[in-house]
């Protein structure tokens, strides 16, 4: 999750129909703060991308499909990319399951194989997933990623050698709401997480630091701006958003190079930072 990233899927707001009337008025349903406001934030959305571009990366933007939401901007959830192939996702958000289906057969453009898909009963979003090393997989349990989820993903990574562990998630602002493991925690190299420590299980952070992790908290004023969401770009690269000034200075001083972009509307009005907003496929 830390290395030199090299290959990213977008979906932009054009993409999945923010300037639609139709998609953009369902905008108080999906847990959107106001009406989306598609020039705004298709501009942020495109300042993200020269970011991205900027640090190396061959950014790869997903095709429109009338089966995505506004949601379908926050791209990393709907699948996980292993060496193995794509894992793809069921989000636990009904308006968003339409959105693994269409990233995995997408990827196969890119000679990229689907590994297997998550079936109901279990739900699974990839913000809920962080690798602490190569063979080691937290997966949040939360509104979001449920036990039989889990399970699924258990079974089918043991037999690559990774093990999956559980990590549980709080109640927050409840089932509506959305609240990631990644919401709580965004590795920024191999021995460096920035947390939002207050809301992460006792369980969860001693195992981060029973794994050598140090702990950068973010500026808990800065926790309703998605402080937390920050995008490891490698070789202590950062992408944050400018609105998170006070978290983003502590990162400068504890030695990273942090980049960013304005996230007003494509970040903060639908509450997803810049890895909700990448599906990192390739890694150094």
């Amino acid at each position: 999750m830390v290395g030199a990233l090299e290959r990213v899927l977008v979906c932009s707001p054009r993409a999945a129909g923010w300037h639609q009337s139709d998609h953009a008025g369902r905008w108080h349903d999906l847990g959107f703060q106001h009406a989306p406001n598609f020039e705004t934030a298709q501009e942020q959305h495109d300042a993200l991308c020269r970011q991205l571009a900027a640090a190396g990366a061959e950014v790869i933007e997903l095709a429109p499909s009338n089966k995505l939401s506004l949601d379908a901007v926050y791209a990393h959830d709907a699948s996980l990319p292993t060496n193995f192939g794509l894992i793809v996702m069921r989000p636990g958000k009904p308006n968003r399951v339409s959105e693994g289906e269409h990233q995995g057969t997408f990827c196969l453009r890119f000679s990229i194989p689907v590994l297997a898909k998550i079936v109901a009963p279990g739900t699974t979003e990839a913000g809920d997933m962080v690798w602490l090393d190569s063979k080691t997989l937290l997966i949040g349990h939360g509104y979001r990623t449920n036990r039989a989820g889990i399970y699924q993903m258990r079974d089918l990574l043991a037999p690559k050698g990774a093990e999956v562990l559980s990590a549980p998630l709080p109640y927050g602002q409840g089932p509506s709401a959305c609240l990631h493991l990644m919401s709580l925690i965004s590795l920024l190299n191999d021995r460096t997480a920035l947390v939002d420590l207050p809301w992460l299980a006792v369980e969860t952070a001693e195992l981060l630091q029973s794994r050598g992790f140090n702990f950068i908290e973010i500026d808990p004023s800065e926790r309703d701006t998605l402080a937390c969401n920050v995008l490891a770009l490698g070789n202590n690269r950062l992408l944050a958003i400018e609105e998170n000034r006070n978290t983003n200075t502590r990162l400068r001083q504890a030695g990273f190079d942090v980049r960013t972009f304005p996230g007003s509307e494509i970040c903060i009005n639908g509450s997803g930072g810049p890895t909700c907003l990448t599906r990192p496929l390739l890694r150094a």
